[in-house]
């Protein structure tokens, strides 16, 4: 028989040592167990943590929404605590009758004032709304006039000169105090000197246009322009109708509207209706057409320059 022995051999002779590597072997399978439930119970628990998050999440939510339900339940429903009284045997002084008479009055008066309170913010919120409404209807009527550019903006008016005098640092102006039908007379410096004798504009009946911003010429400000019609041969002052008294207002029929308060010079308004300013073929001073008019006095001319334009 071989010196070598088999395993198998070894062990039936060994049995003691066979026992210790199958308790072993028990023991390895019985931690492995233990390991694969202690790995399990761990993704169970964060799996329920999470869970126990979102839960406790929701519940806030819920307990937030039923809070603010509680509070407008509240405040609508504005209750006042029922009086009581108690007998005289054991009623301290502050729950006598008087007190208790007092008590009601004052939660009568709670109760009336309550609804008046309520309908007084109803009044509030419904002229709060109004305005609102009052504020956008002025703000599309604003962008509505910035968008039209046309004569309706230029707030021209009748004027009588009360006094014309030569500007005293320029040679070519005139100064000239001038009536528009406000409670003081303007100021225009106009530079009609090589055109128009000084005597022809004393208590001269003109058109002005009034809402030009105010600008200093030569150490004078000028807060208006007399509208003149010119030719490259010479200047005529535009006259208003016959019966028209300062601050008549010059209209044109075919384009309604209220003037600017005054002009804003970024965005050229009186630039570009000048352009079109001009003398018919009968000396009538026109905007595209439609004449320079005082309502129920007659129309604005030149004296002979016709199919000229005006500035």
């Amino acid at each position: 028989m071989s010196g070598h022995t088999p395993p198998l051999t070894r062990l039936e002779q060994k049995p003691s040592e066979a026992d210790q590597i199958m308790e072993y072997f028990k023991q390895q399978v019985q931690l492995l167990k233990e390991k694969a439930l202690l790995q399990a119970s761990i993704r169970e628990e964060k799996k329920l943590l999470v869970e126990n998050a979102k839960l406790k999440k929701d519940i806030d939510e819920l307990k937030k929404l039923l809070q603010d339900k509680q509070k407008r339940r509240a405040v609508k429903q504005a209750t006042v605590p029922p009086v009581q009284c108690t007998s005289k045997l054991d009623t301290p002084e502050s729950t006598t009758p008087a007190a208790c008479t007092a008590h009601a009055t004052i939660a009568s008066t709670t109760t009336t004032t309550t609804p008046a309170t309520h309908k007084d913010e109803g009044k509030r919120r419904k002229a709060e709304r109004k305005g609102e409404k009052r504020e956008k209807k002025q703000g599309v009527a604003t962008l509505d006039h910035d968008a039209r550019v046309d004569a309706s903006r230029l707030d021209l008016r009748v004027g009588r000169i009360m006094e014309a005098r030569k500007h005293p640092d320029a040679d070519s102006l005139y100064v000239e105090e001038v009536d528009v039908g406000e409670a003081a007379p303007r100021t225009v410096v106009s530079g009609l000197v090589k055109h128009v004798p000084l005597e022809q504009l004393q208590n001269r009946m003109v058109v002005l246009l009034c809402n030009l911003k105010p600008a200093k010429m030569r150490g004078v400000v000028s807060q208006a322009m007399v509208m003149c019609t010119n030719s490259p041969e010479r200047v005529e002052i535009l006259d208003p109708p016959s019966g028209a008294v300062p601050g008549d207002r010059v209209t044109f029929q075919s384009f309604p509207g209220e003037p600017d308060k005054e002009l804003n010079p970024k965005k050229k308004v009186w630039e570009q209706v000048q352009a079109d300013l001009r003398t018919d073929s009968k000396c009538v001073a026109t905007y595209k057409g439609a004449a320079f008019e005082v309502r129920g006095k007659g129309l604005c001319k030149a004296q002979t320059l016709s199919n000229s334009s005006i500035k």
